[in-house]
């Protein structure tokens, strides 16, 4: 392998990855969030809660969207939909999804939401989309 070969080798390897869509993990009371508005919501849910606007709030909960099965022998898994927060409003499920901007909506997530809002219609779900700052009009 060439000298210039392996330097760009080292350069790559020592810069860290760049995380999805920009998103910086974020700590808040002990618990690792996938991205800064998907940490400011948690804090205004638990704003919520202890004002008794909601009730039995949920991180992560899940959802089976369609039931594992086999066919020819071989064992297809279930598909799960993994919301980032769930919560009683009203007497009202309420499911959450964060996302910062239309860009992170990826295709797969847009399906999944899709099978949810079908497998889940008494679920009142909700998409709390949050633009960039900096962000060019």
């Amino acid at each position: 392998m060439s000298k210039s070969v392996e330097r760009r080798l080292a350069v790559q390897m020592e810069q860290p990855k760049r995380p999805k869509y920009n998103a910086r993990k974020t700590v808040l009371d002990g618990i690792t969030f996938d991205s800064k508005a998907e940490a400011d919501r948690y804090a205004d849910l638990k704003l919520m809660a202890k004002a008794g606007a909601i009730t039995d709030l949920q991180l992560q909960p899940r959802f089976t969207l369609l039931e594992g099965f086999t066919r020819d022998g071989k064992k297809i898994r279930a598909i799960e939909y993994v919301a980032d927060f769930a919560y009683i409003e009203a007497d009202k499920i309420v499911v959450e999804d964060v996302k910062g901007g239309k860009a992170t909506m990826t295709e797969a997530y847009k399906l999944k939401r899709k099978l949810f809002l079908y497998r889940f219609p008494e679920i009142d779900f909700r998409e709390i989309v949050t633009e960039r700052k900096g962000k060019r009009a």
